[in-house]
């Protein structure tokens, strides 16, 4: 591969200081840093070397999202295929695609390949726009372009319902990357997770697109190009665990076969993706592993209110083992909650951090018939106390060796 680097040294002199095109050397460096790894070489000593460096943590990211990504290609083309009435075709230009190629709407592949021109173009529209606006930050800030956007505009469109305008997606990356991160001072210095930032800010500015029915008839009388019909949540808000039964077995929900956002149905994907996040040490189990016992442990109050009579609530019905495969829960605890940046830095901050969360998760779920859901704003809320959390933490481990030295 020596010609690839002469290739790249090249033109170098003209992107170095004092060169033609100083101003956009971000733009090379983020080229030549993403084929090779940096030239530099530490002068000083008191550097701490490890072999993990940002652009590895980035990539295991990536690695422990493709079960979830393979999933959402697979249930999007398959629950768009199975809403069609025999003898229909998709509307508009994904019924052309696939006609033009007789690829057909029943099988395996006729499923991924539906579900490759829906899940595709949201996915290029995110890493077009938010890797444009990284790209101005960076050429306006002279700094290099590093990769953190790389997770970010992975995890973005997994957030999304399947059938969200494209526009709408350009407008969320921007937000989120923009407002989320940029205005904090780009990668590391925000205190709110970018991709959440996005999907919050959908979701309030355009609410009917993003909640409740998340596949939506075009038209059932000629054709469709989704799937009509509630979430089981948005169901149990109404009938609790009776309806939720009535939608979907356990069974279902677990490996992912059913409606919702593009990467939040299939626990099973999820739980790959835990264990390659664990196995390398880049995601905290103590936040996955707190969050799912703050969830447990208050599912289990809200059920006994619900069967001892103090609420009538529905959703206080529904027992822990099925909050944990419905809704976002899963793939927010995940890969949002243990985003190394905006969540909790101390060790014993991590468990109170993720036992809040899983917390807050449910209140927002259970209570709020409005937003059956939850993992979203839970998320995001602890963002804003996870420094004040690691605060508190330091001044008790400073209290207690203040103690020692003194005695």
């Amino acid at each position: 591969m020596k010609w690839l680097r002469k290739l790249i040294d090249k033109p170098a002199v003209l992107f170095h200081k004092g060169g033609k095109f100083e101003r956009f050397a971000p733009i090379y460096e983020m080229i030549d840093t993403f084929i090779y790894t940096p030239g530099h070489t530490t002068q000083a000593c008191a550097h701490v070397r490890d072999s993990i460096d940002l652009k590895r943590i980035m990539i295991t990211v990536v690695t422990a999202l493709i079960p979830c990504v393979c999933m959402a290609i697979y249930n999007s083309g398959y629950q768009a295929n199975i809403a069609l009435d025999p003898g229909k075709i998709a509307d508009g230009w994904r019924g052309w695609v696939i006609e033009q190629l007789n690829v057909g709407y029943q099988g395996f592949w006729a499923h991924v390949f539906h579900g490759l021109l829906i899940y595709l173009p949201i996915l290029i529209v995110t890493f077009a726009v938010g890797g444009t606006w990284e790209v101005i930050f960076a050429v306006v800030r002279k700094h290099e372009i590093n990769e953190g956007f790389l997770v970010t505009g992975m995890l973005f469109p997994l957030t999304l319902p399947p059938t969200i305008p494209l526009w709408q997606v350009a407008i969320g990356i921007s937000f989120g990357v923009v407002f989320g991160k940029e205005v904090f001072g780009g990668t590391g210095m925000n205190i709110l997770n970018p991709a959440l930032t996005a999907r919050c800010f959908l979701f309030f500015a355009y609410p009917i697109q993003m909640s409740g029915d998340v596949w939506t008839a075009i038209s059932k009388v000629n054709a469709v190009d989704g799937y009509s019909g509630a979430t089981p949540l948005a169901v149990g808000a109404v009938k609790g665990l009776i309806g939720i039964k009535e939608t979907v077995t356990w069974e279902q929900a677990f490996w992912g076969l059913i409606p919702g956002s593009l990467g939040e149905t299939s626990t099973f994907c999820c739980l790959l993706g835990a264990a390659v996040l664990i196995i390398t040490q880049v995601g905290s189990w103590r936040i996955m592993l707190s969050g799912l016992l703050g969830m447990i442990g208050f599912s289990l109050f809200l059920n006994f209110l619900y069967s001892s009579g103090i609420s009538s609530i529905p959703l206080f019905s529904v027992p822990p083992y099925w909050h944990l495969v419905l809704g976002g829960f899963a793939f927010g605890m995940v890969f949002m909650a243990t985003d190394p940046v905006s969540a909790s830095l101390t060790e014993t901050g991590k468990y109170i951090y993720g036992f809040l969360i899983g917390i807050f998760i449910l209140v927002v779920r259970c209570i709020n018939p409005a937003y059956p859901e939850g993992v979203m704003l839970a998320i995001l809320f602890m963002n804003v106390m996870a420094p004040i959390i690691d605060y508190f933490v330091i001044r008790v481990h400073v209290r207690r060796r203040s103690i020692r030295s003194a005695a």
